[in-house]
């Protein structure tokens, strides 16, 4: 397709690594200003580097999780630049210990905080400009787990992952006709640090057979340069060698006393 976003203003949530960072890359080269937004200072910077050296970006230090400063990060992008047409929610996380026999309620809330809540948050605080300009796209991460929950991503991230699509629809029932489309994005597994969260991490062999995070930029460029008439309402994107289809990926049960 290769349509040119030159002129569109991108923000990507957690933007400095993994999915974020490879959709950042893909929307600079096609001529967005891309603001990328994460908590951690060193993947930001580094990130930012990256994109500056292929195009036109920014970097905000940013918790989705503080509802009070995605408004003012919203507030500054739009005070900047006087748009946002398209926003990327790729900040996400798990907990280690996730399944119910080990999860801890601090855990929970802080899946649930920032998988959920976060992009609710960012869609709350772009939705008014979008509506005053007539249109916008908002692309919303979730999971192969938000439609197929397994023991191995654990509740709050099947829950959270299942909402987000949940939301996504929402949006495209009441703001479809302003113009503004949302899409959820369903990866399988995707060779990106969260994987390092995981009970036990997946080996490099077996990384290097899942969905790397470029094709996952490659994904989010073919939705962003899609007609503004058009909405992709989920693209669901999982290695050809999905394990999740072969029983391997389930964690061992817990170990009961003797």
């Amino acid at each position: 397709m290769g349509n040119s976003l030159k002129g569109q203003v991108a923000w990507v949530t957690g933007g400095g690594s993994g999915i974020g960072l490879a959709g950042a890359i893909e929307l600079v080269k096609a001529g967005a200003h891309v603001v990328i937004s994460g908590r951690n200072a060193a993947s930001n910077a580094s990130g930012l580097a990256a994109l500056q050296a292929l195009g036109s970006a920014q970097g905000i230090e940013l918790d989705v999780a503080d509802k009070h400063a995605v408004k003012a990060a919203a507030d500054q992008i739009l005070a900047q630049h006087g748009h946002i047409d398209i926003l990327v929610n790729s900040a996400g996380t798990n907990a280690t210990k996730r399944n119910l026999d080990v999860v801890s309620v601090d855990d929970w809330d802080n899946v649930v905080a920032i998988n959920l809540s976060g992009s609710f948050y960012t869609v709350h605080a772009v939705l008014p400009s979008m509506r005053a300009r007539g249109g916008g796209l908002i692309i919303n991460v979730s999971s192969w787990a938000g439609l197929y929950a397994s023991k191995l991503t654990g509740p709050a991230y099947n829950a959270t992952k299942r909402a987000v699509i949940a939301l996504t629809e929402s949006i495209n029932m009441e703001e479809g006709g302003h113009g503004i489309r949302a899409s959820s994005v369903l990866p399988g597994e995707v060779a990106t640090p969260i994987l390092n969260k995981r009970p036990v991490p997946p080996s490099q062999e077996q990384r290097d057979r899942m969905v790397q995070a470029e094709d996952m930029g490659q994904a989010i460029l073919f939705l962003a340069q899609m007609p503004a008439r058009t909405c992709i309402n989920e693209l669901i994107i999982s290695p050809t060698f999905n394990r999740f289809y072969m029983g391997g990926l389930e964690i061992p049960p817990a170990k009961t006393a003797s």
